[in-house]
């Protein structure tokens, strides 16, 4: 049996062993940016998953665009530095390749951490006020934020490429910019969050203006042999928002200026959404990107089973699947898909030992000796 999810593909000059993806998830647990001991354990454990490609979680490129006090950024010296130290302990025992995904959250920054509830934090809590295109705010009863000004967009812009260098700097092999979620590219995209009567908005082209100027600074702020991609919700579930029609048109001017993939989501705009969750509910989105670009496109949402993984990439709906609940609930979960597929994976020589006799010549190159 040859399997489809576990050949090897290609994202620009970067090789990856399998089409198996460790999707951006956010762990809510660094201080002031940093990142701590738990993203060390964190990133330690999922490198030895078996996976092709491994996203450090949603990274923001200035302290007011943390999703939350706790978040990731990379703004900072310190930023650099701590995160330096867990990747240098990582790749000590892995060489799977490591990327970052870049964003700013915008109005759906200062938000209490999930297990604090999530909502809107007041300074009085730690928060701090927000930014977004419009002075719209995400729920009716929040704050509205502060609407940019050319001085703002120019300051984010210099962070997102600050942030692509640091990124360089740390050896990190590929990068995606957050353009979903309802964070703040996305806020842009969206006619329901992008109110703005200036260049930057109204019309389709106008409000991907800012996010392909964006996308354009960090492009040329890394170098060629990392690639880069974008992260984008095809739909906001919601009437009259973005929808399937415009991604595409957002993908097709992302190919035109040499994006690398296109990792297709949905929702997170608007308390509004009505999504039809269920099994890969958002494969077909990637699929008619896919369809229509010809970009490599990753398939993220509700992928749990190895046969459905196989499956996705083998008609040709997804270049590559990206899993993250599925990977926090099974952290081997690339090495049980080799074994239902009739495939191998890489596995550190530790845990070789650990190989069912019904599984034999799941973990590549293994061979144990013992007086």
């Amino acid at each position: 049996m040859s399997s489809q999810l576990f050949s090897p593909f290609s994202l620009g000059a970067l090789s990856l062993r399998n089409r198996i993806v460790v999707s951006p998830m956010c762990q809510y647990s660094a201080v002031e940016g940093n990142a701590m001991p738990w993203h060390r354990v964190h990133l330690g454990q999922l490198a030895q998953s078996g996976a092709g490609l491994l996203f450090i979680e949603a990274t923001a490129v200035e302290a007011i665009g943390r999703i939350t006090p706790g978040c990731l950024g990379l703004y900072s010296a310190d930023n650099v530095a701590a995160l330096r130290a867990v990747l240098d302990d990582v790749r000590s025992f892995s060489d799977m390749p490591i990327g970052i995904q870049l964003g700013h959250a915008g109005r759906k920054a200062s938000s209490a951490r999930p297990w604090d509830g999530g909502q809107l934090l007041p300074a009085s809590q730690g928060g701090w006020p927000t930014v977004a295109p419009s002075a719209v705010p995400h729920g009716a009863q929040e704050a509205a934020p502060q609407a940019l000004d050319a001085r703002g967009l120019e300051r984010i812009r210099n962070a997102f490429v600050q942030a692509a260098r640091h990124a360089a700097s740390l050896g990190l092999q590929a990068v995606e910019l957050h353009c979903a979620h309802g964070y703040l590219l996305h806020q842009f995209l969206s006619p329901l969050s992008n109110q703005r009567d200036d260049g930057y908005g109204g019309s389709l082209a106008q409000r991907m203006r800012y996010p392909l100027e964006v996308f354009d600074a960090a492009r040329a702020a890394l170098p060629a042999s990392i690639p880069l991609g974008v992260r984008v919700s095809a739909t906001d579930w919601v009437e009259g928002g973005w929808d399937l029609e415009q991604t595409l048109a957002f993908a097709q001017a992302l190919k035109a200026r040499g994006c690398d993939w296109i990792d297709v989501s949905s929702g997170g705009l608007s308390p509004k959404q009505q999504i039809p969750i269920g099994p890969g509910y958002q494969v077909p989105l990637a699929q008619a990107v896919r369809e229509a670009t010809g970009l490599p496109t990753m398939a993220v949402g509700l992928i749990t089973e190895a046969q459905q993984a196989e499956a996705i990439v083998a008609e040709g709906r997804a270049d590559l699947v990206a899993l993250a609940r599925a990977l926090l609930w099974n952290p081997h979960w690339p090495w049980h898909a080799a074994a239902a597929l009739g495939a191998q994976v890489k596995v550190p020589p530790q845990y070789w030992r650990s190989e069912p006799r019904d599984a034999r010549g799941v973990f590549a190159n293994a061979a144990i000796g013992q007086r």
